[in-house]
This record gives structure tokens, C-alpha cells and sequence, in this order.
């Protein structure tokens, strides 16, 4: 059985085609459309492993097509934004994306982003919010701390019984706490296990949006976060 292509969604014709070569001597099967309606179309049928989408799009934004596709599948997205523009990058992060990579990139840093993804996704099913993640309606492994589970293979999880609604990189980086309960878990090591690369100067993504997982979560009896920071050393997710 083949593996299915890697969608790239540019109307750069010119960086399409490098990027397409590098690709393919990588080992990748590669399908290419230029505008953000076919990307859209593309994404949506099923056949691709993870797209990689452009910001800047005809006929379409990659934000509102993120959107469009998020709407219904769950398959990796790579978004590639100007460099600097950190509005596209937050946005597009929030909205469900995987990753970003700001351009001009190489293709080896978009190769490595690209591996990266697909192993921390390995076995995810890419069928919309609260469907099960395995064929027949069998679960995906599960990974659980108190009432807190997530099925990595389906992006899905619940706490206290019901849905837990995450974006894609919230749900990365609790699935990165969760496999160290109660362990102090540094920002570079998050990072390096979250997106496959240490942590920027500056970048407070993490810490935004693991604060917005501890809202999501609320307090514990004691009235203290489920997830804490340990200030200049890192996150810790507390067990009951």
C-alpha cells in the first residue's frame, strides 16, 4: 500500500516546484494545488497524510481554509506564515494547526517540521471531533490521570466525563504533561517534545496556552491549578 502524499497549498509556482523536489527525494509523495479552494477540496477527500498550507492564498486564506478544514477532519496542518507576522501564527495555532514554519524556510527545516508532526501523530484518524479514533469503534491507546483522558490517535479528550475542547496545540502539549504526571517538565524540554525543536528566545506560546488549558481545567479541591508553574523551571500536570 502506498503512503499517502504530503498536500503542499502555495501559489508561489516557483518555491511549489523546489519544495516538491525535495520532497520527493525525501521519500514523500507530493500533491500540489495553488489556491485555497482546492486546497480546501484536497484536504477534505481523505488521501493526504498532512497538508502543508500557505497564509497567503488566492481565491482563499489558508486561515479560512484551516478553518473550513477543521470544521470536519483532523489531519495535520503545517501552516507556513511570513516571517514576523505572529499574528498568522497565533490565529492559525489556535484555530488547529500543528505547526508553523515562517518563510522564507529550506526545505530541510520544512522536511524536519514535517517528521516531526507525522510521528507525534502516528495512528491519528482524521475524522471530525468525537468520532472514535480506530477502525470498528475500538478506542485509540488511551492515556489518563484521574478523570483527565486523551486518546492521542483520535485527538480526542474528556475531563470528568465530558468532551474537553482543545485546540491542536493545547492538545499537544497536555498530551506532552500527560505522559510525565506529576513530573516537573521543563519549557525546552515541552518544546522539544511538543514541535521536535528547542524553544525560541521569547516565545511564550507555551505559557499562553497552557494557561488557557488550566482555565479549561479549573481548580482543584484545594484551589489550586491542575497544571502549575514553577517559575524559571517549568510545568508539572498534578495528580489526584
Amino acid at each position: 500500500m502506498r503512503p499517502r502524499p504530503i498536500l503542499l497549498v502555495d501559489d508561489d509556482l516557483e518555491l511549489s516546484a523546489m519544495l516538491e523536489q525535495y520532497l520527493l527525494r525525501e521519500g514523500f509523495d507530493v500533491r500540489v494545488v495553488h489556491d485555497g479552494e482546492a486546497g480546501v477540496a484536497a484536504a477534505l477527500d481523505g488521501d493526504c497524510a498532512l497538508v502543508v498550507l500557505d497564509v497567503m492564498l488566492p481565491r482563499l486564506s489558508g486561515i479560512e481554509a484551516l478553518r473550513r478544514i477543521r470544521a470536519t477532519s483532523r489531519v495535520p496542518v503545517l501552516m507556513l506564515t511570513a516571517r514576523g507576522d505572529n499574528l498568522d501564527r497565533i490565529v492559525g495555532l489556535d484555530m488547529g494547526a500543528d505547526d508553523y514554519v515562517p518563510k522564507p524556510c529550506t526545505p530541510g527545516e520544512l522536511v524536519a517540521r514535517i517528521r516531526a508532526i507525522l510521528r507525534r501523530t502516528e495512528g491519528q484518524d482524521a475524522s471530525p471531533a468525537g468520532t472514535p479514533g480506530q477502525p470498528g469503534g475500538v478506542p485509540a491507546k488511551l492515556l489518563q490521570v484521574g478523570e483527565l483522558m486523551v486518546w492521542p490517535g483520535s485527538r480526542r479528550a474528556t475531563w470528568r466525563g465530558q468532551p474537553l475542547e482543545l485546540t491542536g496545540m493545547e492538545f499537544t502539549l497536555l498530551e506532552v504533561l500527560m505522559r510525565q504526571p506529576g513530573q516537573l517538565i521543563s519549557r525546552n524540554e515541552i518544546s522539544q517534545q511538543a514541535f521536535g525543536r528547542p524553544l525560541a528566545p521569547y516565545d511564550r506560546r507555551i505559557d499562553v496556552h497552557l494557561s488557557s488549558i488550566r482555565q479549561k481545567l479549573g481548580q482543584r479541591p484545594d484551589g489550586q491549578p491542575w497544571i502549575q508553574s514553577v517559575r524559571g523551571l517549568g510545568y508539572q500536570l498534578l495528580q489526584d
